[in-house]
Order: structure tokens, then C-alpha cells, then sequence
């Protein structure tokens, strides 16, 4: 069963589908596990799981506003885990939190690459091109790596999920780099920026999916596949557990492979 709630200033406010006005019971409430998630298909995600986990357990969506305080729910126990990002990113997390975040299934990986107003395909590239590259530390190494996949720069042998600009040891294009907040990086390809890392959740709202983008990633080991995450003190409840086992029911694969066959992502797991 599905529940839904908006997160606001450290509340989750149960919206529709929550049930009467009455006051539940501590083994009612210990069966609902709420996960905080940002924008679709994540959410779609939640809501297909909610519907497919085995009674008498719930999942409640607790829908989020931007990249950070779904993190910060999780942490402070607000809900119980997560749906909106990839490993990499949960640990930088961690690190300047303190947290004790942890990835417990990957889900699906975005098909991320480069879209531009300007180019067709890499050969068209000119020097001195502004490239828009997110501002976080994470997909900032995501977005230079898969650079280097192209051939477009060379980063030093020695880094890889920490690369900064700082790392890169060839640019045979001049690339000027521009950091974009995550979510603004769609206003940049519509201000012109002549290239722009993105995903396909953001950017299908200027009507792009990835077989529009220049290039793409190559990212074999699923290492940025959205992941169901929880806490060190709870990924082993039993609650967290049956939300883990809808994540990965056959209900979510056969929504994941609709969405594969129009190229926004792939599956990172696989039904038994």
C-alpha cells in the first residue's frame, strides 16, 4: 500500500491516501516505511513499490524539494530511507555530515551525457566551448569522466569518483568550464550554453530525451545507479527489508524496461 506526504521544514505532512482521523497504533505506524524522494520517474518509483510490497507493511512517499533534504530527513529520522541518488553522491554526504547513510539496492542508472543548443555530434565542437558541468562535487566527476570517455580531456591518472577540474591534465579544446546548481543546468542549455551535462529527468522538460544529447556515458558497472538508500540503524528492520524486495519486485522491472526501450535508463537489477 501507498502513502503519500510533502516534506516541509522537517515535517512530513500526510496527504491523500493516509486514512481516517484517528491516531494509529505503534505497530501501525512501525509497518509504514517513509521515503523521501525529488522528481519522476524516482517518485513513479516509490509509488510502484508502495503498491507492490507485501502486507502489512506500507510505503509512504514523502515528496522533497531539491537534492538536499531528502539526505537530511533520512539522517535526522524524519523517514526511513531515500530514492534520488547514487552511491557516490550518498557518500560525500556522509563524509561532510557525518552521516551513516548507506546504499542498499541499486534500482536503475540514468542514461546522463551532453546536450547542446549549438552541436550535432563531437566532431563539431570548437575550441574554447563552454561546457556547463554540475556544482557538486559528485556529478562534477561524473560529468569530467565521461569527457575523458570521449576523448574531449584527459584527467590525472590517479583520480576518478573525487575528479575536479583541477585534475584535468589535457584539454586539447580549450573547454571553458561553467559550475550549475544540478537543477539549473537545463536553464543552461536554454540560455545557449554549447554544452551541458544533464539528465534525462531534467532535461525532458525542454522536450529532450537522451537521443538527442551529443554524446553519452559508458558506464558499464551500473557505479551511479540510483539506489534504495536507509541508515546503518535500520537497513536491517524487517519494514526496511519488505520496501527493498518492492523496489525490486516485478512490478518495478516491467516499469523500468518501458522506460529503457524509450532510452531514459536501465534496470540495475534483475528479476530472479
Amino acid at each position: 500500500m501507498l502513502k503519500k506526504g510533502l516534506f516541509f521544514t522537517g515535517v512530513a505532512l500526510l496527504l491523500a491516501g493516509c486514512g481516517g482521523g484517528g491516531e494509529e497504533d505503534v505497530s501501525e505506524e512501525d509497518n509504514v516505511v517513509k521515503v523521501a524522494s525529488h522528481l519522476p520517474p524516482m517518485t513513479d518509483v516509490v509509488e510502484i513499490a508502495g503498491d507492490a510490497i507485501e502486507e502489512p507493511y506500507e510505503i509512504e512517499l514523502v515528496e522533497v524539494s531539491d537534492n538536499i533534504q531528502y539526505n537530511e530527513a533520512l539522517l535526522n529520522e524524519e523517514v526511513d530511507a531515500s530514492f534520488a541518488q547514487h552511491e557516490p553522491f550518498m557518500e560525500v554526504f556522509n563524509d561532510e555530515k557525518d552521516g551513516n547513510l548507506v546504499a542498499l539496492q541499486p534500482i536503475y542508472n540514468a542514461i546522463v551525457g551532453y546536450y547542446s543548443p549549438v552541436y550535432d555530434s563531437i566532431e563539431d565542437i570548437e575550441d574554447g566551448a563552454e561546457v556547463a558541468i554540475p556544482a557538486d562535487a559528485t556529478n562534477e566527476a561524473r560529468a569530467l569522466m565521461i569527457l575523458e570517455q570521449h576523448d574531449l580531456i584527459t584527467l590525472s591518472a590517479d583520480v576518478s569518483h573525487e575528479a575536479t577540474v583541477d585534475d584535468i591534465e589535457e584539454n586539447p579544446h580549450n573547454l571553458e568550464f561553467t559550475h550549475i546548481d544540478l537543477l539549473n543546468l537545463t536553464g543552461a542549455y536554454e540560455d545557449g550554453v554549447e554544452l551541458v551535462f544533464n539528465y534525462p529527468t531534467y532535461i525532458e522538460s525542454v522536450g529532450l530525451t537522451p537521443d538527442d544529447a551529443v554524446f553519452l556515458e559508458e558506464d558499464e558497472d551500473n557505479t551511479f545507479a540510483i539506489q534504495l538508500v536507509a541508515r546503518e540503524d535500520n537497513q536491517d528492520s524487517e519494514a526496511v527489508q519488505a520496501a527493498k524486495e518492492a523496489f525490486t519486485s516485478q512490478e518495478v522491472y516491467d516499469f523500468l524496461s518501458e522506460l529503457e526501450e524509450e532510452g531514459h535508463l536501465e534496470p540495475a537489477f534483475e528479476i530472479e
